[in-house]
């Protein structure tokens, strides 16, 4: 697999005088990728649009992967080896990665998964200098499709209990330290958002705290990642409403997720941060027991909340997550959730709702990171105001806000239980495809993993 530009040379070796014809043919008709079959290999050229913005020319390479990786399989090649004819190694990198993503796939519960199995196993990326590129990006996709696993996992399988296995394998396997909270600890330290949510599930809850810390990190104080933990969400006693509103609700766990591939990629490439990562859990469920509208639930942080509904159940997990984080003396706190349908409706699935107190210097670090690796943000306002949508009669706050601004209000509830620098992520958009999005896949995205590792790494 050949990565260059139109005006890239090509080892004369490589191509025949017919294949160069032929290749020159397709050039003047505007076309950007080729095959030649040269018996028993194959040869695979994509050209770089090099007249885009470099972010959206790097996008779509990596979109290329994806219809490379088609081809590939298709043919039944069981590698593939990528070559750049450019001296920088972005595209070729961004189109390696493209490839990887791309070729993820959940196959576990098929009795006969080798029919379905994809042929290309293995990719080789070539470059003169900075090998170690390689490797790093062989280990973020190796998180992506971590984290991809966790959300296509469905409830049957994956409780809170498992999921907090999950990570800890996680942590075994990489390198970074996990400590899980079960019900009796979660119950002393009086986490009650966390509890109150879990009152309607037969399965107990779990709070994970994963820890990267090497040996001398650059940070003083430490990055925080929380994550939202819901392993299926039916609303609970605010049961949701449509025929199908409950069908892929296995992925409200998507901001976990990407926490714990986050820090699985920090550690396998052990970037030289303190980073921790901290995932409350439960699933959200009508049981005779279950928590209801109307109830008024004393936080970790000992806030009251008023409940009004059931179905906002995770920003009350998330809350008491935030104000635990408050224990680490945290530099930034960020969350990530599905968290409204106000942020999916807003934007859709091409891109990430954010909003936060940080300050301009953070949120423009992450919404570079965001065009960078195409996880693209989109901030909206947070100005004190929102505030008075959650005002209660009976106790500090509700947890919803009305008809209005419902994205915001969720985030300026979680603001409530923060007292440090923070900015939120509300992934419920592109968390989960229903249909195959280019390298994105179908099924679980993986989204928040590159972005966070992206604005890490460069912090």
């Amino acid at each position: 697999m050949l990565v260059g530009k139109s005006t890239s040379r090509i080892k004369p070796w490589l191509l025949s005088d017919q294949e160069r014809d032929y290749l020159k043919f397709c050039l003047d008709n505007k076309k950007k990728q080729f095959v030649f079959n040269q018996y028993p290999r194959w040869i695979l050229v994509h050209l770089i649009d090099d007249q885009k913005k470099p972010n959206q020319s790097l996008e779509e390479t990596r979109k290329a992967g994806k219809i490379i990786a088609d081809l590939v399989n298709d043919r039944k090649l069981s590698s593939v080896t990528v070559v750049g004819l450019e001296k920088k190694n972005d595209h070729l990198l961004a189109f390696a990665e493209g490839l990887a993503l791309s070729s993820y796939q959940f196959n576990k519960y098929l009795n006969k998964k080798e029919e379905k199995d994809n042929s290309l196993k293995i990719i080789k990326v070539l470059v003169k200098e900075n090998k170690q590129a390689v490797k790093e990006l062989d280990q973020l996709c190796r998180a992506v499709y971590k984290t991809r696993d966790l959300v296509n996992e469905p409830l049957s399988t994956l409780t809170a209990v498992k999921l907090s296995k999950e990570i800890e394998e996680m942590g075994r396997e990489a390198g970074f330290h996990v400590e899980t909270f079960h019900k009796k600890k979660i119950e002393s330290l009086k986490m009650g958002g966390l509890l109150a949510v879990n009152k309607g599930s037969i399965d107990p809850p779990t709070f994970s705290i994963l820890t990267w810390k090497p040996e001398k990190p650059k940070n003083d104080k430490p990055i925080v990642l929380v994550g939202k933990g819901v392993v299926y969400d039916t609303g609970g006693l605010s049961l949701k409403p449509t025929h199908d509103s409950m069908d892929y609700m296995k992925c409200d766990m998507a901001g976990a997720a990407a926490v714990a591939g986050t820090l699985y990629a920090l550690a396998c490439n052990k970037v030289p941060l303190h980073v921790v990562g901290i995932i409350p859990a439960t699933d959200n469920r009508p049981d005779g027991n279950a928590y209801v509208p109307g109830d008024v639930i004393r936080m970790f942080d000992n806030s009251t909340v008023e409940v009004l509904n059931t179905d906002a159940e995770g920003r009350m997990i998330l809350a008491d997550g935030l104000a635990w984080a408050e224990k680490l003396d945290p530099e930034l706190v960020l969350s990530v959730a599905t968290l409204t349908g106000a942020a999916h409706v807003a934007i859709g699935k091409y891109g990430i709702v954010s909003m936060g107190n940080a300050g301009k210097k953070e949120m423009d670090a992450l919404k570079k990171s965001g065009e960078h690796v195409f996880e693209r943000i989109a901030e909206f306002p947070f100005w004190d105001e929102y505030d008075e949508l959650l005002k209660s009669d009976i106790a500090d706050l509700k947890n919803i806000g009305g008809r209005y601004a419902g994205a915001i209000t969720a985030g300026k509830f979680l603001e409530h239980f923060t007292n440090y620098p923070y900015i939120h992520l509300d992934i419920a958009g592109p968390a989960y495809n229903k249909t195959r999005d280019s390298y994105r896949g179908k099924g679980g995205s993986g989204i928040g993993v590159r972005l966070f590792y992206d604005f890490i790494k460069n912090h």
